[in-house]
């Protein structure tokens, strides 16, 4: 078991919640799914609420629902296939992106996937740590493009997972992208719906009709460009005239001028013309 790191303050010692990852590591929180009736994200199966009130205050992917922040901007990311498989909020701190995956009906997928990162994190030789958050461990990746953070949530049949990732230091532990990702996956909710899907495969991401109207407008215009042959100008009369007015041609040598010093084998210029 490694101790926790500590840090001194003005002569006064706070323990840190950061330590190195060990993928045997048994924390109390690891074995038990976290209580997602009380705190999200939450099932929608728990909710009182229909889908529709659900979703008037929350983009609805079709397996997550996740609450927007003021100024976040969307970014969908598409399969080779055509088909969005992730969707990314951009903040002014940074970006997050909120997935669900399928799991056992049994806790623990989560501790699983975080070891798979921290060896996937290792191998590409990122400083790796583990820190305690709202739902148990979160898992902190300093790699040489950006910062990383990620957050597993374990709930029935389903496991969610939150990637943060931002400049130096902006995931560090009491960040602002920090605090707002903890704040969107309270309010998330997860629908895992019936259909069976093998234990950790991603749940189907779904468009809203806006949203998805809105890319394949941008992705037939895009097209369009691309298949557009270049149109030929017509030549201008006036602009040809200027064109070779300003080219400059070459000086013809006019008979008996005297020509401009070489350098040469025999000497320098200076010395050619002193001969």
């Amino acid at each position: 078991m490694f101790g926790r790191r500590k840090k001194n303050d003005a002569g006064s010692a706070s323990a840190s919640s950061a330590e190195p990852f060990v993928d045997g590591r048994d924390d109390d929180n690891d074995d038990a799914a976290a209580d997602t009736t009380v705190e999200g994200p939450h099932d929608l199966g728990d909710l009182d609420e229909d889908r529709e009130s659900v979703a008037a205050n929350r983009l609805d992917l079709g397996s997550v629902l996740i609450p927007l922040p003021e100024g976040g901007q969307l970014q969908v990311e598409m399969s080779q296939a055509g088909s969005p498989q992730a969707v990314h909020i951009v903040t002014q701190f940074g970006r997050i992106t909120v997935a669900a995956y399928a799991a056992p009906k049994s806790p623990g997928q989560w501790r699983e996937v975080a070891a798979d990162l921290a060896t996937s994190l290792r191998n590409d030789k990122a400083e790796t740590t583990v820190e305690t958050g709202p739902w148990g461990r979160e898992l902190v990746g300093v790699t040489a493009n950006a910062d990383l953070r990620f957050i597993g949530v374990d709930g029935y049949r389903w496991m969610v997972r939150c990637v943060l990732a931002g400049p130096s230091g902006a995931v560090a532990e009491g960040q602002p992208l920090v605090q707002l990702a903890h704040s969107i996956l309270r309010q998330t909710v997860v629908d895992r719906g019936t259909d069976p899907h093998p234990v950790r495969t991603p749940l189907p991401v779904v468009l809203p009709q806006v949203l998805a109207e809105q890319l394949a407008a941008a992705a037939q215009q895009q097209a369009a460009q691309q298949a557009a042959p270049a149109q030929p100008t017509a030549p201008d009369a006036n602009t040809d005239a200027a064109q070779q007015q300003s080219t400059p041609q070459p000086n013809a040598e006019q008979p008996g001028a005297e020509r401009a010093p070489r350098r040469g084998a025999s000497g320098s210029a200076i010395q050619q013309l002193g001969g």
